[in-house]
């Protein structure tokens, strides 16, 4: 009996001993998968200008994605394409564990892209640069199609029998802009003329769009590339006293109202909250499970979809949350 008995209580150490290493295995496997970051660190580095709204949409999906991988997110941003490769830089040289990049200037961020994938840095896009982002060596891509966008309001245009439309580009040289107003006239059948203004100051985007629009009585259609332009589009027409109509890309709390109050015909919304989400979550999803959206080879688009005043009633409500 009292060798059974031994024998018994050494089953049972083992059992127990067998338990514990099985949990802890489990337990192991549950953290590599979970939802902790442990420890991960993201650098989210944009074009964004001082005082541009759309940014701050942006951000704040990245930040719910960082919240809920339990990732150490930095956002930072600069509008000079020399600066903002240097911020990329900064990234490297800080080993981060992912970078988050928009393409605005395709060609400043090469090397720096480069510089991270040597150190072992996986790199994703959004928001600019879809022509740009497997040539530069991106891992994947969150955003839309500007081209494809383009096109879209060129054939609304045409729906509602435009004839002479102005594109304001807010931003000279940015790629995602020029592709907009590049695809609006492929599809367009009346005058596109493109207008460039000084987007980090709002009275002379005003000031200037409300000149062009007294030069020339035949334009019937401001089309502006970034929300608060739209707004200031319909002071201009305000102040010019031209008839013209506004339409714009991109969306806001208040270009919401706008488009509500009929001062704004329709708005291209890319949801830019969403380009900021799914940018961070694919680095997260990368180190922990291998994932790469769109297979390495598709970018993942986010837009375009058109609010009106017959359909802003259903996004009302994230906009006033900030998040539309």
């Amino acid at each position: 009996m009292r060798r059974t008995r031994v024998a018994a209580l050494a089953a049972v150490l083992c059992l127990l001993v067998s338990g514990c290493s099985v949990l802890g295995t489990a337990g192991d496997e549950a953290d590599a998968a979970g939802g902790s970051g442990g420890g991960m660190k993201v650098t989210l580095v944009t074009h964004g200008g001082k005082g541009d709204a759309f940014w701050d949409l942006v951000r704040r999906g990245a930040e719910a994605a960082a919240a809920k991988d339990g990732i150490d997110l930095t956002y930072v941003s600069d509008a000079d394409p020399a600066a903002q490769a240097d911020l990329v830089r900064d990234a490297v040289h800080a080993k981060a564990d992912g970078i988050a990049v928009t393409l605005a200037k395709p060609a400043a961020m090469r090397g720096p892209v480069a510089q991270a994938k040597a150190a072992g840095i996986p790199v994703v896009g959004l928001n600019s640069g879809i022509d740009a982002w497997r040539p530069t060596g991106l891992l994947e891509y969150f955003g839309q199609d500007e081209s494809v966008a383009g096109r879209a309001v060129g054939d609304k245009l045409d729906a509602l029998k435009a004839r002479h439309a102005l594109c304001v580009v807010h931003e000279r040289g940015n790629v995602a802009l020029e592709a907009r107003c590049a695809g609006m006239r492929k599809t367009f059948a009346g005058d596109t003329d493109n207008l460039y203004v000084d987007g980090s100051d709002m009275n002379a985007v005003t000031a200037t769009i409300a000149s062009r629009l007294r030069q020339d009585t035949s334009i019937d259609e401001v089309v502006t590339l970034g929300a608060q332009y739209g707004l200031s589009a319909v002071k201009a027409v305000r102040q010019s006293g031209s008839r013209a109509k506004v339409a714009t890309f991109d969306l806001d709390k208040d270009l919401v109202k706008a488009v509500r109050d009929g001062e704004v015909q329709f708005a291209v919304d890319q949801q830019p909250y969403l380009q900021g989400y799914l940018a961070v979550d694919a680095l997260w999803l990368y180190r922990t499970n291998g994932n790469v959206s769109g297979g390495g080879t598709a970018p993942v688009l986010t837009g375009p979809a058109f609010v009106t005043r017959s359909n802003v009633s259903a996004v009302s409500r994230f906009a006033a949350a900030g998040t539309r």
